[in-house]
């Protein structure tokens, strides 16, 4: 009887070892998100935790981009006295809006993170700033 009890735990501490080193093997092989699914997800937290200052478009650019080329806007603003200037990629945007109204030394509303300003968008899915 002693040893069945034995058996049964050498099995219940193999099992675990197992479930362990199949967990641990799938969160390896998760698939990892793509550098146009991490921008798209900065997008969207700046615009949810983003306060918004007034900037101006400095530039449009054609540019390269990851999805072959594209547009960049770039644009300054200012927090706290401090003036930064940032780019972003628009060619994202192209389709869904028209940016043919953008011009250099229009005014723009900027959202940045207050916790890190140089950290700025002008568009995003559910905001526009342009």
């Amino acid at each position: 009887m002693n040893f069945l009890v034995e058996y049964l735990a050498y099995g219940l501490v193999f099992t675990g070892a197992v479930l362990v080193l199949l967990g641990l093997l799938l969160w390896l092989r998760r698939e990892k998100p793509t550098a146009t699914e991490l921008e798209r997800r900065r997008r969207l937290k700046l615009n949810r935790i983003g306060r918004i200052a007034q900037g101006q478009i400095v530039e449009l650019q054609d540019g390269t981009s990851p999805h072959g080329v594209g547009r960049l806007v770039v644009y300054n603003y200012e927090v706290r006295g401090v003036e930064y200037q940032a780019a972003q990629d628009i060619s994202f945007f192209q389709q869904r809006l028209d940016l043919s109204r953008v011009a250099a030394g229009q005014a723009a509303s900027v959202k940045y993170d207050p916790q890190n300003p140089t950290n700025s968008i002008v568009l995003s899915e559910e905001w526009s700033g342009v």
